[in-house]
């Protein structure tokens, strides 16, 4: 499988195979080559429906039986490839050559790519296009760049400061310490702390150790499982504790959570009700829905075990099982490549869980989650050892 864009005798021109055939849209105007003019285009495609625009000139190829999801593994090249060989003979109409002009403003999935230094994985043979110090976007949050004699500055919106724009005001004179975030409240003219796992207080400069691990909102808990590597993912296991008032909240999240393709696991609360969404590939999300009881948000105790045997789900609450579903028949995809992250309670700060589910959950979990275990593991995994923010100690008045 393979999806490239391209340039051939000045057209813009978009191939891709999902398996079965080569598709190939081109656009119906040339580009400029003089060097000075931009153009935006917008390529890619949507099952097997491919889309390819310039500049505003839209052409699409229609849908039609076959394969419809893109399988590959392997790195995001722009620009060139580290090895001519890597190219498939399919995916340019010429000899495959490497590019020569200037790109800006990549976005793949939703997700902008940055062109820097040291983003990217690896890269050769790249200069600033700009020819400036000012670069691209070298001032956030709509500042403007401005050259000088120096090199450039920033003039800033009345909301940010710092050298680039990149400090709101509300956190210019803030005593958040090391182990913390500012958070801006403009509404309030203030800010808060967001503190690093394992740290509480106002200003996070308090150090705690935890076994449950209490939700305030805006927390989340990023674990990376160490054995994931040796794991079989057509058998999967998650079980864990949780307690709540709130009758909406995402617990956990096994999956990288980073494109639309990535297979998830996810157990979360929808109206009082427990709510498990699985997608084992094909961007097909098969939500789980418990509506016999409305007894999860009651502030008790409640244990929940997930198993998926290939595409069979069970889930247990409180030891019953509520769910027992084969979720594809056909057997097509049978592993949870889950990409060994975990989230509890939300994602990373500024990411909002009802624009990342795309809708499947609405709000970050508000609560308490303890004793959780992955697979068939002997031990209880350490949320103190993990990634995350917001995390109070849940042990009082337990």
């Amino acid at each position: 499988d393979f999806l490239c864009i391209s340039l051939v005798n000045g057209f813009t021109q978009l191939r891709y195979n999902l398996g079965d055939r080569t598709v190939i849209l081109q656009t119906l105007q040339k580009v400029h080559t003089n060097g000075n003019t931009w153009h935006l285009l917008n390529a890619g495609r949507v099952g097997n429906e491919g889309y390819l625009d310039l500049d505003g000139v839209n052409v699409t190829q229609e849908a039609s039986p076959g394969m419809n999801a893109l399988d590959i593994h392997s790195d995001f090249f722009v620009g060139g490839v580290s090895s001519l060989y890597l190219v498939n003979p399919m995916a340019t109409e010429n000899e495959p050559t490497g590019f020569t002009g200037c790109i800006r403003e990549i976005v793949i999935n939703n997700r902008e790519l940055n062109l820097t230094v040291t983003d990217p994985k690896g890269g050769a043979n790249i200069g600033d296009c700009d020819g400036t110090d000012c670069g691209y976007t070298v001032c956030k949050n709509n500042g403007i760049c401005q050259i000088e004699n120096s090199g450039f500055s920033c003039s800033c919106p009345r909301e940010w400061t710092g050298t680039m724009c990149e400090q709101s005001i509300h956190c210019s004179q803030n005593m958040c310490g090391s182990h913390a975030l500012c958070i801006p409240q403009p509404s309030s003219f203030s800010y808060t702390c967001a503190c690093a796992l394992g740290w509480t207080g106002r200003y996070c400069d308090n150090k705690i150790k935890f076994y449950i691990a209490k939700f305030v909102g805006n927390s989340y808990i990023k674990y990376t499982d160490p054995f994931y590597g040796k794991r079989d993912l057509q058998y999967s296991r998650l079980s864990l504790n949780f307690t709540t008032n709130h009758t909406e909240g995402l617990i956990v999240w096994m999956g990288k959570s980073e494109e639309e393709d990535n297979d998830f696991l996810a157990v979360g609360l929808a109206n009082g009700t427990l709510k498990v969404v699985i997608n084992l590939g094909e961007r097909i999300s098969v939500p789980l829905m418990h509506n016999k009881y409305f007894t999860c948000s009651d502030g008790r105790w409640h244990f929940i075990t997930v198993v998926q045997n290939q595409t069979c789900i069970k889930v247990y609450l409180d030891e019953e099982l509520i769910l027992f579903e084969d979720i594809d028949p056909q057997r097509k995809y049978t592993a949870l490549n889950y990409g060994g992250i975990c989230y509890f309670g939300g994602f990373e700060i500024g990411r909002e869980v009802n624009l990342v589910t795309t809708g499947l959950f609405q709000k970050e979990f508000i609560g308490k989650i303890k004793d959780v275990v992955l697979f068939q593991d002997s031990k209880k995994i350490q949320l103190m050892k993990a990634e995350g923010y917001n995390i109070h100690d849940g042990n009082s008045g337990n």
